[in-house]
């Protein structure tokens, strides 16, 4: 279990969805620690290859020990913290539900998530329309039957679990993002007329006070238009 009085540090930045995932499960644990935001717009500095070579965030100091990669680093935390979050591995239940939350995780990042990518670098409102309408047969097929039993988190829970943890910081994204002219006019009604246990989920997701701590709406649009273009001119170089 981890300990009241150990130094957590957090290498982050508040732009980044991967390095949202450790503020939602901070927040969600209530687990003090320090902040240390990294520029993302300019090189890494040696200072802080050193803490993590990748040059990636976030990174977690516990007591020294260096941990990378957001899925790592909140697992981490729910063990070393354990919660209502996630059931410790020593069962057979809890490795059951771990496993389900796993498969969730990967169905929702891997066959519908990464999808969006293509977006935006995709051009023409017809592509963008096909490839919206491939990651959103995707989310029917992969992660829809998966939430049947939300209620209204994963797995039937009250509270939120790790499984929101790994996914609320696109969660929120996707819904801030298909307010914008920056994802498909299609892209958001089509979820919600084929995807109604998804769309349920994804708007207690959305609002949960965890998931919300760090995340400026504007801030997040004006980013991620800056992103488009910069993609967008290198691929015309």
């Amino acid at each position: 279990m981890g300990s009241t009085d150990a130094k957590l540090i957090l290498y982050t930045n508040h732009r980044c969805p991967w390095a949202h995932r450790a503020h939602i499960i901070l927040e969600e644990l209530k687990v003090p620690f320090e902040e240390v935001i990294i520029d993302l717009d300019t090189p890494r500095t040696p200072e802080y290859l050193k803490i993590n070579p990748r040059g990636l965030v976030p990174a977690l100091s516990y007591n020294g020990e260096i941990i990378i990669e957001s899925g790592i680093v909140a697992n981490f935390l729910a063990d070393a913290y354990p919660s209502h979050l996630l059931p410790p591995s020593n069962s057979v239940e809890g490795a059951l539900r771990r496993a389900r939350v796993a498969l969730f995780v990967d169905a929702f990042i891997s066959k519908f998530n990464g999808q969006l990518f293509a977006l935006y670098t995709a051009e023409g409102e017809t592509a963008r329309a096909e490839i919206a309408d491939k990651a959103v047969a995707a989310l029917v097929k992969e992660v829809e039957p998966l939430l049947a039993d939300a209620s209204p988190y994963f797995g039937g829970s009250d509270k939120l679990t790790q499984a929101e943890v790994l996914t609320g910081s696109f969660v929120i994204r996707l819904k801030s993002l298909s307010k914008t002219d920056l994802y498909p006019s299609n892209l958001w009604p089509s979820i919600v007329e084929k995807a109604p246990n998804f769309t349920k989920w994804a708007d207690v997701v959305a609002v949960h006070p965890s998931v919300t701590s760090i995340f400026k709406e504007q801030e997040i649009i004006d980013g991620t238009r800056a992103r488009i273009a910069k993609l967008k001119a290198q691929k015309q170089q």
